[in-house]
């Protein structure tokens, strides 16, 4: 039987840096349209739900075919507000609504790089592997182990000295979190549980498909790439 999932977008309407961040115009289209089409095409959610407070937002999110069941009440739409715990809201409100999925997934509204394939493999992965989510990640492009810091004498030093003279290809690839989505067992989520505290997988994306879109520089290069993005299709490293 096909597993119940639950994807969910937060995009609230207060972006500084980008005005209307999650609505700009990208590559023709609403910023916040490229992921809810992505997940659309996968055909793994059973309901695509945005949470926001903004009524902008909720018209084109509605557009697209997601749905705006309610708004995000002021306590959840600030500037220091997690992730998890706006997740952890419309979750609670589904599982009141519509009963509990097995999976919520959590999309940001301007992951414009993410795939049809890639949330279809995140869940095909996890129920492989049987850990208690997946998140998308992307290798450091640089040996971690050889990375510097400037001590309080302005003086560059290594945090690992012990790894100066081994080659690189003897080092342990490291990753980090890509800021891209989430897919979660519900009843992990409801705790408001993090990798560091459950089992995790990640879902390796290459590096030109991890930009966070924070600034207007940020913006210029993620449009320049996602022309070859559209191209040649989605690639995996």
């Amino acid at each position: 039987m096909k597993p119940t999932v639950l994807a969910v977008l937060p995009a609230r309407g207060g972006s500084k840096r980008i005005p209307r961040k999650n609505v700009v115009d990208f590559h023709g289209q609403p910023m916040i349209s490229w992921p809810i089409q992505a997940i659309k095409a996968s055909g793994i959610a059973d309901a695509i739900i945005v949470s926001t407070d903004s009524a902008e937002i909720r018209a084109v999110a509605e557009k697209y075919g997601a749905q705006v069941p309610f708004e995000r009440p002021p306590h959840l739409s600030g500037d220091f507000v997690g992730t998890a715990e706006v997740t952890r809201h419309a979750l609670e409100w589904f599982v009141d609504t519509h009963g509990k999925p097995q999976y919520v997934l959590t999309v940001y509204p301007t992951a414009v790089f993410v795939s049809a394939e890639d949330i279809a493999s995140a869940l095909t992965l996890i129920e492989r592997e049987g850990t208690d989510m997946v998140f998308s990640a992307a290798e450091f492009p640089a040996p971690i182990q050889r990375a510097l810091f400037i001590d309080d004498k302005g003086i560059a030093r290594m945090f690992q000295p012990e790894n100066y003279l081994r080659r690189s290809q003897d080092l342990v690839p490291a990753y980090h979190d890509a800021g891209q989505f989430y897919l979660v067992r519900t009843d992990v989520a409801l705790q408001g549980l993090s990798f560091n505290e459950r089992p995790a997988s990640l879902y390796i994306m290459p590096r030109d498909r991890v930009i966070d879109i924070d600034t207007a520089e940020d913006l210029r290069l993620a449009e320049k790439l996602f022309e070859d993005f559209r191209k040649t299709g989605p690639t995996r490293n």
